[in-house]
């Protein structure tokens, strides 16, 4: 368990920690959320052991600036501790389904070609640095990662050299999301950028583990993709997008779109093939998936012709001797 609990509600939310993770739910945003819960029982309602409605209602309050998304992000658990605490004969006040109001899904950007020629070649323009030797060498190649095999950021800041098969071209994704593990192939062109960059920044870390060193060899934090991103982002000069402004994740939701642009002009079905596609994503199930299916004929003017299916713009002219 990752955190002291100390209110009235101590033994319950520890119960229901336990009982998420016997089951496979790692738990450990919604433990954050529960542990933020517990310090404001003890500041509020230090004397109170039932979960009243004064309490979860009082929890409930929308904060001045806070996203109807993290508000609901601090709701949920606290829902579940109720369903709980009701479920062993202990009466708790269960917050509406109906708060917060319902969420307004964020509608992503999907990148143009030309956005996405003018961002990569950006990335190759990245410098070597003293401080971080091998960041001029990770900057190219993890965010055609991201794209190419639509992968999310934590799994492709988390990938071990261990994990990524430079013989068949296989990434092994382990503990993602629901605590799932996937295989993810990559196409030849990228393996044989993957390639490449593996040789070169072996010569700075022999003995690192993550594919994708830091300045002293060790996993990125969650920042990185971001920060990165937006950086190169903003030397790239694009100032006229279509839709929302991008974002690190919108490539992981370009590469699903394109995907199934693909399959339309190709003439699949496509009911029949999104289980696999995912599978690929690594969802918990086809209504995330099904998500994209309303973006395909919104975005179909901006995707390539099925004889550039091949990513080929993005990856640079390489040799082995390089």
């Amino acid at each position: 368990m990752k955190y002291v609990f100390s209110s009235n509600f101590k033994r319950y939310i520890e119960d229901l920690i336990k009982q998420k993770n016997s089951i496979g739910f790692p738990y450990d945003d919604s433990q954050h959320s529960l542990k933020v819960f517990d310090t404001f029982c003890n500041e509020y309602y230090p004397q109170e052991t039932q979960l009243t409605q004064q309490i979860v209602m009082h929890w409930a309050e929308r904060q001045p600036q806070e996203h109807l998304k993290t508000l609901s992000n601090r709701i949920v658990p606290i829902r579940q501790l109720a369903k709980y605490m009701n479920s062993i004969g202990l009466e708790s006040h269960i917050i509406p389904s109906g708060i917060p109001c319902k969420i307004e899904r964020y509608v992503p950007h999907i990148f143009t070609k030309q956005e996405l020629q003018v961002f990569f070649a950006t990335t190759d323009q990245c410098k070597y640095n003293s401080i971080s030797p091998a960041r001029h060498l990770v900057v190219p190649v993890i965010f055609r990662l991201l794209y190419c095999c639509g992968l999310r950021s934590s799994e492709v800041t988390g990938l071990q050299v261990k994990d990524v098969d430079l013989q068949t071209g296989k990434i092994t994704i382990l503990n993602s999301k629901g605590n799932k593990d996937r295989n993810v192939m990559m196409s030849h062109d990228v393996l044989s950028l993957c390639r490449i960059y593996h040789n070169k920044v072996n010569s700075i870390f022999p003995k690192r583990t993550h594919f994708f060193p830091n300045n002293i060899g060790n996993q990125y934090g969650k920042s990185f993709l971001d920060l990165t991103f937006h950086e190169i982002w903003d030397k790239t000069g694009i100032s006229v997008i279509s839709g929302n402004s991008p974002r690190v994740h919108d490539f992981r939701h370009g590469f699903s779109v394109r995907r199934l642009n693909l399959w339309v002009e190709e003439g699949k079905d496509i009911h029949a093939y999104l289980p696999y596609l995912s599978m690929y994503l690594g969802h918990a199930s086809l209504i995330e998936t099904d998500y994209y299916l309303h973006l395909v004929p919104e975005f179909f003017p901006f995707m390539v012709s099925v004889a550039e299916d091949r990513f080929s713009y993005l990856i640079p002219e390489v040799t082995d001797e390089e």
